[in-house]
């Protein structure tokens, strides 16, 4: 046989390998990850509920879901394992007040005010100019109903109908 024939198989035999390879190394990080839980720890599940650990089983764990709530669930089902600072962030809302970030407001108001400019006054005055004073009435109209019927008072289906 001509090796350049085998080459393609080889090649997909080889990549095959490597897939595989990477995955398995996967499942034994997650294997790991899951393994080394501990009881008071925050966890996102793979449904994306975030709770505290409270016991740990062989197959399962024993999940604080609210203050009082407990929930049972696989070892599997654990997608993540958080950080205490990431878990508070998430769960509480609890930030650094140290944050650089700058402040931003609640509302929009303050990003559409035009109170103190105007020339901002006199640009919104001139659209208020502009814009027609009166509505357009965009409902159907009882008239047009009238004169669409028909004037012997058949309609379509009826029983004069051939």
């Amino acid at each position: 046989m001509n090796p350049v024939t085998l080459l393609p198989f080889i090649i997909l035999i080889g990549a095959m390998f490597l897939m595989t390879r990477s995955a398995k190394r996967k499942q034994q990080q997650a294997a790991a990850m899951r393994n080394d839980i501990q009881p008071g720890t925050g966890v996102r599940t793979i449904g994306g509920m975030y709770a505290t650990v409270k016991e740990i089983g062989d197959d399962t764990i024993h999940l604080e879901v609210a203050p009082g709530v407990h929930a049972v669930y696989a070892k599997n089902a654990i997608g993540a394992v958080l950080s205490d600072e990431e878990y508070n962030r998430i769960v509480h809302g609890e930030t650094d007040e140290a944050s650089d970030l700058p402040a931003v407001p609640d509302d929009a108001s303050s990003l559409t005010e035009t109170a103190g400019h105007p020339a901002d006054e006199a640009e919104a005055a001139d659209v208020a100019e502009a814009a027609p004073a009166d509505k357009i009435d965009l409902g159907k109209k009882d008239e047009a109903d009238d004169a669409a019927a028909p004037k012997d008072g058949k309609a379509d289906g009826g029983s004069d109908a051939k």
